[in-house]
Order: C-alpha cells, then structure tokens, then sequence
C-alpha cells in the first residue's frame, strides 16, 4: 500500500472516532472537510503524498474560507485551483452554519493563512510538484469549530474532557501520517502545532516551527514570508 493510501485509510479511521465526539457551548457547528470535501482533499494526498517526504508542515485545524472549502490544509482557493492543479467537486456539511456557507471553488473569501503560506512556496520553489518532492503539509485536527455567531474556535480552547478526547484521535492520525512519510523533521506552523509535534514525534523527529501566518498575530503582518525562511535557515533547512 502506497503512502497516500495509507493516510487515506487513516483518515477515514479517524472520522469514524471524530464523529462520536459530542461537542457543546460555545461549539454549534462542526465541520469535517475530509468527508465533504473528500475529493479534492483526496486528491492532493494522492498525488503529493505518494512516497515519503523529507518535511512535514503541520497546521492546527482549517479555516473557514481555506481548508474549509477545498479540503487542502491551507487552502486557499486560487492557491489550490491554480498552484497545484487541483479543482474537485465540494458538498456540504450535514448541519451548517448560515454565517459561514461552504461554496468549495466558488467562495469569494480569501484565506489569508493560506495565501502567505502557499504564496511563498510558489516564489521559492518552480511549481507545486517541486515543493512536494520533499515536503507534505497536514493539519493537526481536520475539524473547524464555530459558534452559531460564526466565530472560529481553535481546538485548544475546547473544555478538557473533549479536547483530550479530541486529542487522542488527532495524535493517532498525526502518527499514521508520520509512518507513511518518514519525514526526517516536523515544521510545526506556529506554536500549537510545534507542541502537537513535539508530544507525538519527539523522539522520532527532528522538531520546529515556522511562525503561523494569521493575520490575527501582528508578527504575521510584517514580512510573515521573510520571518519563516529565517526560521527555516536556523533550524538547517535549505530549499534552493
């Protein structure tokens, strides 16, 4: 069984745990990007994941105009339809939020996470196969949590009790990930997902981060582009 496939099977695994877990206030609604929008996120495991990778990115969870609508880590649209080729059908989520639709390609929003991130792969690197030579991106949990105002809840400031649970399965996934691939270091992308790392790959991998990219971190505001690839030389890192 390929790389690819194997994530796959673990993902699926993983949604049938996810879709156990009862969440409640403030989380109203919670989407799964890896069920409705399993064809371009299949997609992009298949063709990028096929073998292992020297470097795994690793997010948080998605947001809701990226990963949300295109089942990409980082999705941005035009980033997804036009960088790496990739333009699937998208359905919706059982129950969904009125203040935050899910159009797949045909959502307006920008996510802007993912326009800084796969932004600065494409200045760096010839195209889309090229970066994935050698790197897969993943993000740690495939949920997005909102209240019913529409407001974004990160995993971490779920209460204990489910966000343990919650945890566990998205350690499991982030373990099956890292068996596929082999990859030599984990780039945690901001600081939760750099701890993520640290307490399920620690002893397996080398460990480090990149600042996210959020427009919510004023760091990220200022030259967020410049400020990974020092972070990325520091830490040994090379793309040339």
């Amino acid at each position: 069984m390929s790389a690819a496939e194997r994530i796959i099977r673990a993902e699926s695994n993983a949604c049938r745990a996810l879709a156990a877990l009862q969440f409640e206030h403030p989380v109203t609604h919670v989407y799964n990007p890896l069920e409705y929008a399993s064809k371009p996120h299949r997609v992009f495991v298949r063709r990028f994941a096929a073998a292992p990778r020297e470097i795994l990115f690793l997010g948080m969870n998605p947001g809701p105009f990226g990963m949300a609508q295109t089942g990409i880590p980082f999705g941005e649209i035009a980033a997804v339809r036009d960088w790496m080729g990739i333009c699937e059908p998208v359905g919706k989520p059982p129950i969904e939020n009125p203040k935050r639709p899910i159009e797949g390609f045909n959502c307006a929003r920008s996510e802007i996470s993912g326009q800084r991130l796969w932004g600065w792969a494409a200045s760096r690197f010839a195209n889309a196969d090229t970066f994935f030579e050698r790197c897969y991106v993943h993000n740690y949990c495939p949920l997005v949590f909102m209240a019913d105002s529409g407001r974004n809840i990160t995993p971490d400031k779920l209460p204990a009790l489910i966000r343990n649970r919650l945890f566990e399965i998205c350690d499991s996934l982030l373990l099956a990930v890292i068996r596929a691939i082999e990859p030599a270091r984990i780039v945690g992308v901001g600081a939760f997902a750099e701890q993520c790392a640290e307490r399920v790959a620690g002893e397996r991998c080398t460990i480090g981060r990149i600042p996210h990219p959020s427009p919510a971190s004023p760091a990220a505001n200022r030259d967020w582009a410049g400020n990974a690839e020092r972070a990325l030389f520091d830490q040994g890192i090379r793309f040339n």
